[in-house]
């Protein structure tokens, strides 16, 4: 078993079915649901909707810090989904740590990778390698994915004292990020999201857009994640929420 095979093995034997404690946003706002009729294999299109694409950052690609198995091939899903499909916004998160971030195994009295701590706060955190620190190149999107000067990035997990895994919150639910509120300003009703890492940034974005309201669409084979048991865990996850799990080639 390769060193990182192994330091994934004892992550998936660290965490519970649900790695973290999820984050509890406030009451959402009502927005008005427009569930898209399948149609031929696929689902019509309807108004207003957003794509999200969850941290494809070179750290989580192939040679990074913490890179996830096979998530380059997220890439060219997504590039294809521009060519194909229209959106009425297109965000990108992106993890953005300071250097002091406690996330990092580094310091924490280098605490084992993938191994579980439980911060001041009284959260719990994954002590991840160090990753996507600001101004650095594995903070930066992955050179071949494309991105409009349309497009919009919410920035994450700036906080030194707390990690934030989904799009919206941090794991503490004691700041939000734009995202909400942009989507909202902008009519959006219904949120298309894949990413890096499909079983923690993917499933906490998506979770958390179901739970303030959003028609939430997870978006499989623009995915990756750490590990198949955790991947199978967190679309489960997603199907109970009432999430739906569709494939690029159903997006009209």
């Amino acid at each position: 078993m390769s060193k990182v095979s192994a330091l994934r093995a004892r992550f998936a034997q660290n965490t519970t079915s649900e790695p973290v404690s999820s984050p509890k946003p406030s009451s959402p706002t009502p927005v008005k649901k427009r569930w898209p009729p399948v149609q031929s294999g696929g689902f019509k299109r309807r108004l207003p909707r957003a794509l999200i694409i969850v941290d494809v950052q070179n750290d989580f690609c192939a040679n990074g810090s913490l890179s996830v198995p096979d998530a380059d091939a997220v890439v060219p899903v997504f590039n294809n989904i521009r060519k194909k499909s229209t959106f009425d916004k297109i965000y990108l998160t992106r993890d953005y740590h300071p250097a002091n971030h406690t996330s990092f195994a580094s310091n924490n009295d280098d605490a084992p990778l993938f191994s579980v701590v439980k911060l001041e706060c009284g959260t719990d955190q994954v002590m991840w390698p160090n990753h996507c620190v600001q101004d650095t190149k594995g903070s930066e999107f992955h050179p071949d994915l494309i991105i409009e000067s349309t497009d919009e990035v919410i920035k994450k997990g700036m906080n030194p004292k707390i990690d934030s895994y989904s799009g919206f919150f941090d794991n503490n639910s004691s700041e939000k990020t734009e995202l909400e509120q942009k989507l909202k300003e902008n009519g959006i009703t219904d949120v298309y999201i894949g990413g890096i890492a499909l079983d923690v940034c993917v499933l906490f974005t998506c979770m958390d857009a179901k739970k303030l309201g959003f028609n939430t669409f997870f978006i499989q084979d623009a995915s990756r994640g750490l590990g198949e048991e955790q991947n199978k865990q967190a679309i489960e996850k997603m199907k109970k929420a009432g999430i739906v799990i569709i494939n690029s080639n159903q997006i009209n």
